[in-house]
């Protein structure tokens, strides 16, 4: 709800998936009723989840079994710079599995910087020779014995899932690296589920401090 170059941060990150034009509805899930009628006193679509939620992700699952969307897209509230490419690659992600072993697609950006490598509220992914990812942490991984960091990429908080995978991920409970890490992604891995990663170059602010939020106005208002 704070504010970003004259409207809230929720409803940024709202017009931005709606703007792509990619999706049959976008509508957003929340247990809050501030955010609730934020985006319903802007002419948006939101809904109120019923049950109690540990994650965003449960919360969205929630939503899965009344819908008949065969992939679904999560976008976190605090995402406001997320741009039709990144969203478009998600979806041709599924599209181009011909094998359906994809469960989940998601996106990451390289790290360039020492100060985000090192950053916890920075989640780092590792993954396979095939994109898929190995682990997601806090902590700076890979770790380097020689102090550099050039194969570091941070996750950006969106998830395409295919929607039995949402339905069966609502019946997991949380699992102890979920738990350690307060990363939900950690619970797919371990419950043996396919995440592939796509690198993107998009423009990237998670807002989780006022520190990112300082950085996320300057970004607007120079752009």
């Amino acid at each position: 709800m704070k504010d970003l170059a004259g409207k809230t941060v929720i409803r940024r990150t709202y017009e931005a998936a709606l703007s792509s034009g990619l999706f049959d509805e976008v509508l957003v899930i929340t247990d809050s009723e501030l955010i609730y009628e934020e985006i319903q006193k802007h002419g948006g679509k939101a809904m109120m989840s019923q049950g109690q939620h540990a994650t965003g992700t449960d919360r969205i699952a929630e939503f899965a079994s009344a819908t008949d969307a065969g992939i679904i897209i999560n976008i976190q509230g605090d995402e406001p710079f997320i741009n039709t490419e990144a969203l478009q690659m998600l979806i041709e992600a599924f599209e181009n599995d011909t094998y359906e072993v994809i469960d989940i697609a998601s996106l990451m950006i390289k790290i360039d910087n020492k100060e985000d490598f090192l950053n916890p509220n920075n989640v780092k992914v590792v993954t396979d020779t095939d994109g898929f990812a190995m682990y997601f942490s806090r902590a700076p991984i890979p770790y380097s014995r020689d102090n550099v960091f050039e194969k570091a990429y941070k996750h950006i908080g969106v998830y395409a899932f295919r929607k039995e995978i949402l339905e069966e991920i609502a019946d997991l409970p949380q699992t102890d690296l979920e738990q350690i890490e307060k990363l939900e992604n950690l619970r797919f891995l371990q419950n043996g589920m396919m995440i592939k990663m796509l690198e993107t170059g998009m423009v990237n602010f998670g807002i989780d401090t006022e520190e990112d939020l300082q950085k996320a106005i300057e970004f607007f208002r120079n752009h």
